[in-house]
């Protein structure tokens, strides 16, 4: 049976263009440094994407007046979250899992920039 990875090619096109921003930069900046780098990485690649994409949540069928804020939106359909933390936790995790139930999106990239090596986590969600 052959596993089938969501969105590969555009997750993979994603992961690169951290990986550069990382390779650039290396470790030790904060987080919104990553975010404008790598928003400059996305318009090199012509990666499409949305920064800091409103995401709008319902409860029993009605709009709350709280959204969250992705920090990009790829392809129309790829939440990347962006951290830069000394490791990913469960938390972090549970952010992006959270997003995805928000959204109806299927796939969060979860990428932490205080490593030494680029670090990142690929997330599902499925009602």
């Amino acid at each position: 049976m052959k596993t089938i990875i969501l969105h590969q090619e555009e997750s993979y096109q994603i992961i690169g263009a951290a990986m550069e921003v990382h390779k650039e930069l290396g470790c030790g900046f904060t987080e919104p440094i990553y975010q404008e780098a790598l928003e400059q990485e996305l318009i090199l690649r012509k990666i499409p994407y949305e920064r800091e994409k409103e995401l709008h949540i319902a409860y029993k069928g009605k709009e709350l007046s709280k959204n969250y804020r992705v920090d990009f939106l790829c392809f129309g359909k790829i939440i990347v979250e962006l951290k830069a933390v000394s490791e990913l936790n469960d938390i972090y995790t549970a952010q992006v899992i959270s997003y995805l139930k928000a959204s109806g999106f299927k796939l969060g990239l979860l990428i932490n920039f205080s490593k030494t090596s680029l670090e990142y986590k690929r997330l599902t969600y499925h009602l």
